[in-house]
């Protein structure tokens, strides 16, 4: 199992950037998969998910509105569009697959249990 994140780099704020995750030695369609950054000095913080069964979705409430996932599956890739971004939005991202599930109530709730070597965003100018 190997995840390859790619495409971060340095942007203004309010710039977009597009990250990508190449996965190999699996298909991506089997698990849940999604992304979360971790910055410097904080903790770990859930990015998105995206289930493998229904589609659902988990976008993190700092991210919603201007960062979208998707997915080719011919390319066995997985994409983050990041648009609108903030000085707080610099971090280390990271791909990772596992599993999720809908909890009543909640939403969906992922674990991820495998994840690449990440890319890290820096927003500043």
């Amino acid at each position: 199992v190997q995840l390859q994140a790619s495409g971060g780099g340095l942007v203004q704020p309010g710039g977009s950037l597009r990250l990508s995750c190449s996965a190999s030695g699996f298909t991506l369609a089997d698990y849940a998969i999604g992304w979360f950054r971790q910055a410097l000095g904080k903790e770990r913080e859930g990015v998105s998910c995206v289930s493998r069964g229904d589609g659902s979705t988990y976008v993190g409430n700092s991210v919603e509105g201007r960062f979208i996932t998707t997915t080719d599956n011919a390319k066995n890739t997985l994409y983050l569009q990041m648009n609108s971004l903030k000085p707080e939005d610099t971090a280390v991202y990271y791909c990772a697959i596992g599993s999720a599930a809908v909890v009543p109530g909640v939403g969906l709730k992922c674990q991820f249990d495998s994840w690449g070597q990440g890319t890290l965003v820096t927003v500043s100018s």
